[in-house]
């Protein structure tokens, strides 16, 4: 993030590709009602996007899917192919898709490749509230369109138990231990990277169905998957 001004928070970068002018438009009208977002470039093919990126530095990237390869292509760029190649380049980059597509296959990879979010873009809400969902995003969490979450939990038939990895378990165990906690302390604790944290972290909530890490933590307490609360002992 860029250095704050005394007195106020840190601004969020925000890099931007989309082909549909009247769309970045829609988001530059959006996130420009939130102060502490700064957007710092556009790009409407795939070829401008690691260029962009190069140029100016961003800490949240919007990606639609079906931008051309090269402007006037019929041919989408690989955005499961780019969404790794940028998390290996631009490991504190989070990157939100935000897409018509609907299709579950599509929405499952595209989280597993290391995507933050994926919203829709028909989805009123979540337009309203972009500037939210992207500092949210910037700051660990992850976000799905309502239609986009039930698509990512059907995957699983009814009934399955969710499993959480040794190292999902214990990051969670930590922030719930310490909810004062940044994601910078747990990695710090643990030795790793600050990615490394928010990435595991990020699919513990996809396996949860939750979107942020206090529902995450609420709901492995609930299934048991981490030490609950104690019960309210009355006076």
């Amino acid at each position: 993030m860029t250095d704050s001004v005394a007195g106020t928070s840190p601004r969020v970068r925000v890099a931007i590709l989309e082909d549909h002018p009247i769309v970045i438009d829609g988001y530059l009208s959006r996130l420009g009602q939130t102060p502490q977002i700064e957007i710092v470039g556009t790009a409407s093919s795939g070829v401008e996007l690691e260029p962009m990126l190069a140029a100016h530095p961003a800490d949240v990237a919007l990606l639609d899917v079906g931008v051309p390869v090269v402007p006037g292509s019929p041919n989408p760029y690989p955005i499961l192919h780019v969404i790794p190649r940028l998390s290996k380049i631009y490991p504190d980059l989070s990157i939100l898709v935000i897409s018509m597509l609907t299709e579950r296959a599509l929405i499952s990879a595209v989280m597993e490749a290391g995507a933050r979010g994926y919203l829709l873009k028909d989805d009123g809400a979540a337009m309203r509230n972009l500037g939210a969902i992207v500092l949210a995003v910037a700051g660990g969490e992850i976000y799905l369109s309502d239609q986009a979450q039930q698509q990512i939990l059907a995957r699983q038939p009814n009934g399955k138990a969710v499993v959480l990895t040794p190292r999902q378990q214990e990051m969670l165990s930590l922030c719930a231990a310490y909810p004062d906690w940044s994601l910078q302390d747990v990695a710090t604790t643990l030795n790793v990277d600050y990615s490394t944290v928010r990435n595991t972290l990020a699919h513990a909530y996809l396996r949860l169905g939750a979107r942020s890490l206090a529902a995450a933590i609420a709901r492995a307490r609930q299934l048991g998957l981490i030490t609950p609360l104690p019960p309210v002992t009355l006076p």
